[in-house]
C-alpha cells in the first residue's frame, strides 16, 4: 500500500501542521514517510501545500505525479490541485470557502464545511485537522488513534492546552467523512 496526498489553502489553514500530523500517525503505525512542505512566500496568505507519501514498504521517489487525495481549502487550491488527483481517488473540499464544483465525474469528492465543524469542536483555526479527519474517515489508511497519538507527539511538550481541541476537530471532521455532510 502506497497513497499520496496534497493538503493545501491559504497560509495560516495550518495546511503543514495537518500534513505533518498524518506523516507522524503514520510513522505511530511503523510505515515509511514522506513529508514535503511548501515553504516561502505562500505561507503569508497565498496558496500553502504540502504532500504526505505514506506506505507499508519502502518509498521510491518523492515525485507525485498523480495523488490519490486531495485537501484543498481555498478556491485557489481547488483550482490548482484537483487536477493532480489521479481517477477514482479523494478530494476533500472545504466548502465553508469553496462554492465552485470540481469539474471531474471521475474522482471522488467529499465536501465538508470545515470551518463550521472546526468551530462546534472548539475553535474555528482547525480547519486543516477537520479536513484531515474527514479524509481519514472517507479513506482509511491510518487509524485514528494512531492520530491522536500523533497529536501528542507533535503538540506534547509545546501546547500540551491544543491536544483535546485537535482530537475534538479531528473526530468531528472522522465522523463527516464516514458519513457525506453537505452544508
Amino acid at each position: 500500500m502506497e497513497r499520496s496526498t496534497i493538503f493545501a489553502g491559504f497560509g495560516g489553514q495550518g495546511i503543514l501542521f495537518a500534513g505533518r500530523v498524518l506523516a507522524e500517525a503514520a510513522m505511530v503505525e511503523g510505515r515509511e514517510v514522506l513529508w514535503i512542505p511548501s515553504y516561502g512566500p505562500e505561507m503569508r496568505g497565498g496558496t500553502a501545500s504540502c504532500t504526505v507519501i505514506v506506505a507499508d514498504r519502502q518509498i521510491g521517489s518523492p515525485i507525485v505525479d498523480r495523488a490519490d487525495h486531495a485537501v484543498v481549502l481555498n478556491p485557489p487550491s481547488m483550482a490548482r490541485y484537483t487536477p493532480l488527483v489521479a481517477a477514482e481517488g479523494l478530494l476533500v473540499v472545504n466548502t465553508t470557502l469553496i462554492e465552485a464544483e470540481p469539474g471531474r465525474d471521475d474522482i471522488e469528492v467529499l465536501s465538508v464545511p470545515c470551518t463550521a465543524l472546526a468551530r462546534r469542536a472548539g475553535d474555528d483555526k482547525l480547519v486543516s485537522v477537520v479536513a484531515l479527519g474527514a479524509l481519514v474517515g472517507r479513506r482509511r489508511f491510518v487509524e485514528p488513534g494512531s492520530i491522536h497519538a500523533a497529536f501528542t507527539r507533535v503538540l506534547g511538550s509545546k501546547r500540551p492546552d491544543m491536544i483535546a481541541l485537535d482530537i475534538a476537530a479531528f473526530d468531528a471532521g472522522y465522523e463527516a467523512g464516514l458519513e457525506e455532510v453537505i452544508a
